[in-house]
């Protein structure tokens, strides 16, 4: 299946008083991987959207191995856990410049009906585009 590996730098801002990255921002980075991990399976989130769909988070489980620190370039590596029904489920590995691993995270997301606001399917067309990774 499709992964996505995207390359951040650490701003100031995302750092606490001990110069680690705050332990709140690796929801973003997660984010940032997930939204990275759908354009390259060719879905905007703005479109999913915009035709009445939403994920919500459900979960989110994070295991911090070792910090990143204010400039650390990370790379933020985001790969499907199965095959979506009305969740689906990503894993993710952070390293740092040095490509040693020092978070690992997993999300949960269930699909909305903006119309309904309850649970629906994964829409066909993402399974379809799935199909086509494999």
């Amino acid at each position: 299946m499709l992964d996505s590996v995207i390359k951040i730098r650490v701003r100031y801002g995302e750092t606490d008083q001990m110069g680690y990255v705050y332990h709140g921002n690796y929801a973003s980075f997660f984010e940032m991987g997930r939204i990275d991990w759908l354009r390259k399976l060719g879905i905007s989130y703005k479109e999913m959207e915009a035709n009445g769909v939403m994920l919500p988070v459900y979960k989110l489980n994070t295991t911090f191995l070792k910090p990143a620190f204010y400039d650390d370039e990370i790379y933020i590596k985001t790969s499907l856990k199965e095959i979506p029904g009305v969740r689906i489920s990503f894993n993710y590995k952070i390293f740092n410049q040095t490509e040693e691993l020092i978070t690992i995270g997993e999300t949960e997301l269930v699909f909305i009906n903006m119309k309904t606001n309850k649970p629906m399917r994964c829409p066909k067309y993402i399974l379809e585009k799935l199909q086509l990774t494999e």
